[in-house]
């Protein structure tokens, strides 16, 4: 009998299992594999070993990249959660036409990332922009933008945010809902004022989806990629390069497959323990009902 079961379990996860099998667990099989090697996608495969880890590891060209992905997720996390939870807040209102605002707040959310990052390379064009004519018509300064190495990666991350703030306020917005409206009652009732009731009551019952915002986001941020090819292609001079960029330009550009792969498992590698140290620090601030 628990033969015969078995072989039904195994028929119905047969649909979802050989997918994954065949273009996720191979391919991560593979590129450890390959990561061993030295390879330029044309010659033979020439085993090195551990060579790879150790020379990007001591590459500063490594340092740099991981550095510019950190001080992106510095920039976007805060903006796309404050962003997110504010719309939240607002469309949870009864306000007219709410549906609306809804759907169009989450739209971005299922644009292709091409066409959000072409926009917005548009928008944030130096001379012909239309945030530079705003913020000349304002007399304020205008930024170079994705042309200029101090503003290239802000700009990716602007957009970023933009594109990802429905995601958020959804999110958000289903965290709300899910809180008992006795409990705010009772809040007002003590006396408690609007800000008090945020910060005492509404935040601390929305710490299950802030803990999930915060891990989904992260890890969306050290994969940042689309963006930040279309909108600068890691410039200028390297700028705004991220970690994903580079495995990129290893790979297809210098035809250093190898190293390419081995960057990737090391991304893994620091993905998993962020995301690991967040689970287990989550006991300390998130509180389930």
């Amino acid at each position: 009998m628990k033969k015969r079961n078995a072989g039904w379990v195994l028929f119905f996860l047969a649909p979802s299992a050989v997918p994954l099998i065949l273009f996720t667990v191979v391919p991560m099989v593979s590129s450890l594999w390959v990561s061993l090697h030295r390879w330029n996608l044309i010659s033979p495969m020439e085993w090195v070993g551990l060579d790879n880890y150790t020379h990007l590891l001591s590459d500063p060209a490594t340092r740099d990249v991981f550095l510019h992905t950190l001080i992106y997720c510095a920039g976007y996390l805060p903006l796309v959660f404050a962003g997110g939870l504010g719309l939240a807040l607002l469309l949870n209102q009864r306000l007219p036409g709410r549906a609306f605002f809804r759907a169009a707040y989450f739209l971005p959310v299922v644009t292709s990332w091409v066409v959000v990052a072409l926009v917005w390379k548009w928008l944030l064009n130096p001379t012909s922009g239309l945030v530079n004519s705003l913020l000349g018509a304002l007399g304020a300064p205008q930024p170079g933008w994705w042309t200029d190495p101090t503003w290239a990666l802000p700009a990716v991350i602007l957009a970023s945010a933009w594109k990802d703030l429905g995601f958020v306020m959804v999110i958000m917005l289903a965290g709300l809902q899910a809180i008992p409206q006795d409990v705010l009652e009772a809040a007002r009732t003590d006396g408690a004022g609007a800000w008090q009731r945020f910060w005492r009551v509404t935040l601390p019952l929305l710490s299950p989806s802030t803990f999930f915002v915060v891990v989904i986001s992260l890890i969306n941020g050290f994969q940042v990629f689309d963006q930040v090819y279309v909108m600068t292609a890691g410039g200028p001079s390297g700028a705004s390069q991220v970690v994903v960029g580079q495995i990129y330009d290893l790979t297809f550009r210098y035809g250093r497959a190898g190293e390419a792969s081995a960057l990737s498992w090391i991304l893994f590698a620091v993905i998993l323990v962020i995301t690991a140290l967040q689970v287990r620090g989550q006991r300390r601030w998130v509180h389930y009902a």
